[in-house]
């Protein structure tokens, strides 16, 4: 906001708080209304104007724009339902009424009372008898909500979205429906919602990082849940036979337009099924809640059209990748080194615990999951990658497993659950092997689970689905932000500890000692190039804006950028695999500014961002050139 706008902002809330003062002086204080006497909404008026016509109504919403002059005005009246247009008249509301009425503002809410009417110009309406103010807004609508500099303000102040942008509305609307659609699909076919708990001693059931608290009466560190699977699974052994939970998981890892730290899956297990009996309750869920948001099965997805029509297709991981690669992993089963040098040939980083298995599902991510645009069931996974799932009995290499897949990304993952104890807590073992090996992701051993195992649980299928992804899916939502009504935000000042949460006491990390000696590099260029030629290109620190993933790419970060002039510079950076948009907001660069513009992805990108690469035992490693933020956008690099 400019220096002016912020003026002129303070002036006019001033001026609202002067009017609210002069209300309570006369003893019409709008705060000290507790109910209004609403009959209709406004939906009701617009869809059944004949039945209302000529009939006495009263509604109650927010103001949203006001129009008129003299003894007569409109006004915009909108409810949590919509738009309905008020008429007010000085003659049939009386000049005290009518006067004080012509001091509101846009933003304050009231109740009216009114007969329903159409207008010459052929618009449902009420024509106002009587109209009272229920709350004051002290605080200006903005013009443009959208045209805001501030990319993250929507979601930082969704209350203000929510007034300005019906279809944001919309969108939380359609995810109440979502959500109540898959309980009656599921309440119907006979199974129980559960809770369970959210703190736990240990982060199973996924391989994600957690987050940790403390309790303090118990003097014990806990983690919050990173998946609801064990103790859902622990009810089946129990006997429920049919369990859900719709709640909220936590995972200490990235943020981009995909994934925020706390959200919201269905996890459901049923006993005497398996992986086929799960194809059917995913297909059905997703097909009767894109029924439910939007009354057809067929959509839109970001400008690309999706069938939601049943049966979903299906594919096996390995004619997966055979597809798209060309490589069929099914002629050297099992075989690790052969693997590793079929991923060589595929340009494929592989770490050096990585078998058969994980090479095959990196070629799947790497060149299968961008083709999966519509629906499609991914089954027989590699063990290696599904700890918890029961092995095919036609091949002990793979599982009982599908992952679904729509406009390229994950869905949905089921397992024929793995129900043999010995074979969980050899799993569990594998995974504490790799734990140990540096990877803070794997789980760890979960011994009152052995134990329920070890009382029997009967052959169980069991489905998680993500619902903020099926939202955005039903919604043509871009960002995962866009449909969880308060998504995680990095706080605007650093500085301040207002509202902000307490550090938990956890142990201090300590600072990366990095060995140097396994530092690999490229030869210094031998050909050199002359003063002249190297002066014309222009490096100059650029301040991040914002920056957000490239929505259909794994690589690309879109950064907006302050480079010193008055228009924001975008540059399109294939470093996602370093790091996550929300880190490098505020951040100051180094870009290359006088690079032709080049299309990528549909954006043009302008110039080029500075960064160190180097290897490391054969990995690739880069850091982002990041430099001091006393040093202001658009100074020149020598």
């Amino acid at each position: 906001m400019s220096e002016q706008n912020k003026v002129n902002s303070s002036s006019e809330v001033q001026v609202r708080r002067e009017k609210l003062a002069n209300m309570q002086a006369q003893g019409r204080d709008p705060f000290m209304v507790n109910t209004s006497d609403r009959d209709t909404f406004a939906k009701d008026i617009t869809d059944n104007f004949d039945a209302l016509d000529g009939k006495t109504v009263t509604v109650a919403g927010r103001i949203k724009s006001k129009r008129g002059k003299g003894k007569v005005m409109f006004m915009d009246l909108w409810d949590v339902s919509g738009k309905i247009q008020i008429f007010a008249k000085f003659d049939d509301l009386g000049e005290e009424v009518y006067t004080d009425l012509k001091k509101w503002d846009v933003g304050d809410i009231a109740e009216v009372q009114g007969f329903v009417f159409r207008t010459q110009m052929g618009e449902p309406s009420i024509h106002a008898t009587g109209i009272k103010m229920l709350a004051k807004s002290l605080l200006p609508l903005p013009e443009k909500f959208h045209g805001l500099k501030d990319p993250d303000l929507r979601y930082r102040q969704r209350y203000v979205d929510m007034i300005m942008n019906p279809e944001v509305m919309e969108t939380f609307k359609k995810r109440t429906r979502i959500v109540s659609e898959i309980r009656r699909y599921l309440d119907d076919a006979g199974y129980f919602e559960v809770e369970t708990p959210v703190l736990s001693t240990i982060a199973g059931g996924a391989n994600a990082r957690p987050f940790i608290t403390h309790h303090n009466t118990l003097d014990l560190d806990m983690y919050l849940r990173i998946a609801t699977e064990l103790y859902l699974k622990r009810l089946i052994v129990g006997g429920m036979e049919k369990v859900y939970e719709i709640g909220r998981l936590f995972r200490n890892e990235g943020m981009d337009v995909k994934h925020n730290p706390e959200f919201t899956t269905i996890e459901l297990y049923e006993a005497y099924t398996d992986l086929r009996g799960m194809m059917d309750r995913t297909e059905q869920i997703v097909n009767r809640c894109c029924m439910a948001a939007n009354g057809t099965d067929e959509i839109i997805y970001q400008e690309e059209k999706i069938s939601l029509k049943l049966p979903f297709a299906r594919m096996t991981m390995m004619d997966a990748v055979k597809k798209y690669s060309g490589v069929d992993f099914s002629t050297f089963m099992g075989d690790t080194e052969k693997a590793k040098e079929v991923a060589k040939e595929l340009n494929l980083e592989v770490k050096p615990t990585d078998t058969w298995g994980n090479i095959l599902n990196t070629a799947f991510e790497e060149f299968v999951e961008e083709n999966l645009v519509q629906p499609t069931f991914i089954t027989e996974y590699p063990i290696e990658v599904s700890p918890l799932t029961k092995r095919l009995e036609s091949n002990p290499l793979l599982v009982d497993r599908f992952e679904l897949f729509v406009t390229r990304r994950e869905l949905a993952n089921a397992y024929t659950e793995l129900n043999d104890p010995n074979d969980q807590r050899s799993r569990f073992e594998h995974q504490m092997m790799l734990r140990e090996a540096g990877d803070d992701e794997a789980n760890e051993i979960d011994e009152d689970f052995l134990t329920a195992l070890n009382y029997g649980m009967a052959p169980t299928g069991g489905m998680g689905m993500g619902i903020d992804r099926l939202v955005m899916l039903l919604t043509d939502s871009a960002s995962i932000r866009d449909v969880i009504i308060f998504p995680t935000m990095k706080p605007i000042e650093e500085g301040k500890r207002a509202n902000r949460a307490p550090k938990a006491e956890v142990v201090e990390e300590k600072e990366e000692v990095i060995d140097f000696s396994k530092v690999e590099i490229e030869p210094l260029f031998e050909e050199f190039v002359d003063f002249e030629t190297f002066s014309k290109s222009d490096f100059r620190a650029v301040k991040v804006l914002a920056c957000e993933a490239v929505p259909k790419s794994k690589k690309l970060l879109k950064f907006t950028l302050n480079d010193g002039t008055d228009k924001e510079r975008v540059i399109l950076s294939g470093i996602h695999a370093y790091y996550e948009p929300e880190e490098l907001v505020g951040k100051t660069l180094v870009a290359i500014t006088n690079l032709p513009p080049r299309a990528m992805m549909g954006t043009e990108s302008n110039g080029m961002l500075l960064s160190a690469v180097h290897s490391e035992e054969g990995e690739e490693k880069l850091n982002l050139l990041m430099v001091s933020n006393k040093i202001p956008a658009g100074a020149k690099l020598y």
